[in-house]
């Protein structure tokens, strides 16, 4: 691993633990803020994430802040970095997530890994990650391609915030994240046995979302960490 490519993995990996902390610390918080109002929880839930996200691009966009596996094969796809790099950042992002899970429980006084037990399935759900992915990586990708790769923390803090609460699944849109949210079960849980679809429709966005960027901006692009 060259110098370069292991800051960025630092800065994936690093990025990708505070993001899972945030959402999964920012879930308990809200249940024991507000135990018998569900809407306020997410509300409080989603307004943490999409905050944490535009701070954390903000800070670690000069080195790498994709935080998210299909926001790297993306990358890929459109020739911005090699497949090997990707490869790479997938792994520092699913370990920085595993990472960010167990602080978070830990720092609410839970054990270190707890099993969700939340089920998220059904068609209407999975159609929701597929259309909150596209609309991240479109949000993403549209603002590189439009030469405005400054706005982008606060495109995807934004997009996210309004995404938990314009589809179905509360907006996952992450496969590191995702696999992250199973190892606590508590508000952002997710139960193992319903990871597999979530990626695989996250997976599925990210494939939708390549071809409408390269119809909507067929133009030279640049590296989120520009």
């Amino acid at each position: 691993m060259t110098p370069d490519l292991g800051r960025k993995a630092l800065a994936e990996f690093v990025g990708t633990a505070f993001l899972v902390t945030a959402v999964i610390g920012s879930g308990i918080a809200a249940s024991r803020l507000s135990p018998d109002d569900v809407g306020l929880q997410l509300l409080e839930n989603s307004l943490i994430t999409g905050a944490a996200l535009v701070a954390l691009i903000l800070t670690l966009q000069p080195v790498s802040a994709a935080f998210n596996p299909v926001v790297s094969a993306v990358e890929a796809a459109l020739g911005l970095i090699t497949w090997s790099v990707a490869g790479v950042l997938a792994v520092a992002q699913v370990c920085g997530g595993f990472l960010g899970a167990v602080v978070a429980n830990l720092m609410f006084d839970l054990d270190p890994v707890t099993l969700a037990t939340t089920e998220r399935d059904g068609g209407g759900v999975l159609l929701g990650e597929v259309v909150a992915t596209v609309g991240l990586v479109v949000v993403v990708f549209g603002a590189i391609r439009a030469g405005r790769s400054a706005t982008i923390a606060y495109a995807v803090g934004g997009y996210i915030t309004a995404a938990y609460w314009f589809t179905s699944s509360t907006s996952f849109a992450n496969p590191a994240v995702t696999v992250s949210r199973m190892f606590s079960d508590t508000f952002a849980g997710i139960d193992p046995v319903s990871v597999p679809m979530f990626v695989a429709m996250q997976v599925l966005g990210g494939a939708l979302a390549l071809g409408l960027v390269r119809l909507l901006y067929p133009a030279p692009t640049q590296e989120i960490s520009s």
